[in-house]
């Protein structure tokens, strides 16, 4: 492999010539810093969030020397609050089921709420293949990205917080990682392998220019959280609700704590339409559904403040090399629709754990390692994908505001809701069934459905940068 050196523009925008510059001016304790040889370490891993402590954590226990970088402090805020039954055994396989207990709503379902009239309709995990995977949780991310971040750290990884990495060389035998403190002292290790969970900073991705944009899929998201917003009632109040609207779908999750999460997950086209300040553009859009106004009506926004980001919908050509991985966010991320977010970085980090044995112990298999766990990345996003497509759709909508479960479709799709995708060739063919019932809708519907696509493609195309967007990590 020949030696890269690149910058993260996405870690802290600080480029490699502004970086040079910087060392000029620093003190000499810091030139001797960076003078000063390389840490060595099996394993280092870039980023904090569920994904890479996880990893972390899973390579600690294996007995490796492992650390593990965070650019912020714990507690620090991030969007992206709903978990999925299936985190349930990944929580276990880590020994902090307990621990997220404590701090997470339980949620048992999902509420549909129809864009034009009063339809409400629930669906519970219980439903789906296995009854037994009947909850997850709501949560507050600063929480449990520290639980685990400290969990990791219990686990033997060496931990460091406000390190952000600038910058990494590859060579045959490994990688100089280059990071700065947030004194501004420089950094520097040297490890076997490198893990990439730097979240929606895609350090590895931009460094490699291998980031792409979705061509199918694109949207922005308006979000904020409330104090005292009208929740469902006993059992159903820890639901997520999805709230269809003329310009995309709402979310409003329950937390613990008494607030609650809401969001606008719109079209870009819509969002760079703004004419006005983004708190009063916000409860404009709130008020395209009643349903939300009517929840949100007395309710208090938490510290006055709204965020905005642009176009979450993008993906690496490649997950691995021979002495990196990038899991999570880092390699893809797509629509959080189905709140498959922290799954999809957990459960990468569990698969990343075989792949990074394999590349320290066994070089050999690398080869066939790699191209199954490319596969194994693209696969877990590509289930969510073709319904996230077409969510927006109005058959879609249907299906959801109706659901029946001929051909056990109802069944299918609440497994794959729950993150539970273990039950062979009948959990496939109720998915695959799914499908053909929906084009025989749509094809029954043909002028509403040509005119969805028509829209859809129109939007996917408009992409660009918005004003007043904050870039928050949602792994």
């Amino acid at each position: 492999m020949h030696a890269t050196t690149a910058s993260s523009a996405a870690a802290d925008g600080t480029t490699a010539a502004a970086a040079a510059a910087a060392s000029d001016s620093r003190p000499a304790s810091a030139a001797g810093a960076a003078d000063a040889p390389p840490v060595g370490c099996d394993v280092l891993v870039v980023g904090g969030g569920p994904g890479g402590s996880t990893i972390a954590a899973l390579l600690a226990r294996q007995g490796r020397q492992v650390v593990l970088l965070e650019k912020a402090q714990h507690p620090r805020f991030h969007i992206g609050e709903s978990l999925l039954p299936g985190n349930r055994r990944l929580f276990e396989a880590l020994g902090v089921q307990d621990e997220v207990d404590r701090i997470g709503m339980p949620k048992y379902g999902i509420e549909f709420v129809a864009p034009d009239g009063p339809l409400r309709t629930v669906v519970n995990f219980g439903e789906g293949w296995d009854p037994a995977l009947d909850r997850a949780w709501q949560v507050r991310r600063s929480e449990l990205d520290e639980l685990l971040f400290r969990h990791a750290a219990r686990q033997g990884a060496q931990t460091l917080e406000g390190a952000c990495v600038t910058g990494i060389d590859f060579d045959a035998e490994g990688a100089t990682v280059h990071a700065r403190l947030d004194d501004g002292a420089p950094r520097r290790w040297r490890a076997r392998f490198v893990v990439d969970a730097s979240g929606r900073d895609t350090l590895l991705a931009r460094q490699l220019d291998s980031k792409r944009r979705n061509p199918k899929h694109a949207s922005t998201a308006l979000f904020a959280h409330f104090r005292q917003a009208r929740r469902l009632e006993g059992r159903n109040e820890g639901h997520i609700s999805i709230c269809w609207f003329e310009h995309g779908w709402f979310w409003f999750i329950p937390l613990a704590d008494g607030t609650t999460s809401v969001g606008a997950v719109c079209w870009p086209y819509y969002l760079k339409q703004r004419d006005k300040p983004l708190k009063d553009f916000f409860f404009e859009t709130l008020a395209m559904c009643p349903e939300l106004s009517d929840r949100l009506r007395g309710a208090e926004l938490v510290d006055d403040t709204v965020h905005a980001t642009g176009n979450f919908s993008y993906e690496s050509t490649h997950a691995a090399g021979e002495r990196y991985l990038m899991i999570g966010d880092a390699f893809g991320f797509i629509d959080p629709m189905f709140s498959s977010g922290v799954y999809l970085a957990m459960q990468g980090a569990f698969d990343g754990a075989d792949y990074v044995a394999t590349a320290l112990d066994r070089p050999a298999a690398l080869p066939a390692a790699r191209r199954a766990i490319d596969r194994r990345f693209r696969d877990g996003p590509a289930a969510y994908s073709w319904f996230i497509y077409r969510v927006t759709n109005p058959t879609i909508r249907d299906m959801f505001l109706h659901p029946k479960n001929v051909f056990r479709i109802k069944q299918g799709l609440m497994s794959l809701l729950a993150a539970d995708m273990r039950h062979g060739l009948g959990q496939r063919l109720a998915l695959a069934m799914f499908r053909v019932v929906y084009y025989a809708i749509s094809i029954g519907h043909w002028r509403r459905t040509l005119a969805g696509w028509r829209r859809h493609r129109e939007a996917a195309r408009d992409h660009g940068p918005l004003r007043g967007e904050t870039v928050l990590r949602t792994e």
